[in-house]
């Protein structure tokens, strides 16, 4: 990272990718072209996330070639002029994580995947949660991304008195 006082912690980094309304799935193809795709994840430990998709099209294509992903999320992005210089800047917290993809083919783990995307997106709707699993889990598939290292988080923030926050001081 070339500005080191902005880096922050892999727990504010995973802080980040779960707050973010979708991370880009960023992947390379056969003819090592880049492919990056906005998803809804979930996590549901320190290194798995979970997507969910239709069972055939380029991502899976893609991902079957070659598992290797990097995940991309920024959360409080906010243009701003810098409080003390009047620069032109932008505030904002962003992760990148690198993982391997797998399709889930236990039935198991994938209600459980799905069950987790749901209570993080759809809170309010688990009640209808089974019934959608009956009607539409032949017609799904899951991904299971596995974190190969630890995020890396990073941030731009001024404080109340208009200085930047870095070596990752918090509020």
């Amino acid at each position: 990272m070339r500005k080191e006082s902005r880096q922050m912690s892999a727990e504010w980094a995973l802080e980040v990718l779960d707050k973010a309304p979708y991370v880009t799935v960023s992947m390379v193809d056969a003819n090592g072209l880049p492919y990056s795709v906005p998803l809804s994840l979930a996590r549901i430990n320190a290194n798995t996330f979970y997507f969910h998709c239709a069972t055939e099209g380029k991502k899976l294509d893609i991902l079957q070639a070659n598992p290797n992903v990097c995940l991309s999320a920024v959360s409080k992005c906010k243009p701003t002029v810098g409080p003390k210089d009047g620069s032109f800047t932008l505030e904002f917290k962003s992760a990148i994580a690198y993982g391997t993809a797998q399709m889930v083919t236990s039935e198991t783990e994938k209600i459980e995947a799905l069950r987790c995307i749901c209570q993080r997106f759809l809170p309010n709707h688990m009640d209808a949660f089974n019934t959608s699993i009956e009607r539409s889990l032949a017609r799904t598939a899951v991904v299971r991304i596995t974190l190969t290292e630890p995020p890396v988080g990073k941030r731009k923030q001024y404080d109340a008195n208009g200085d930047e926050m870095k070596w990752q001081r918090m509020e």
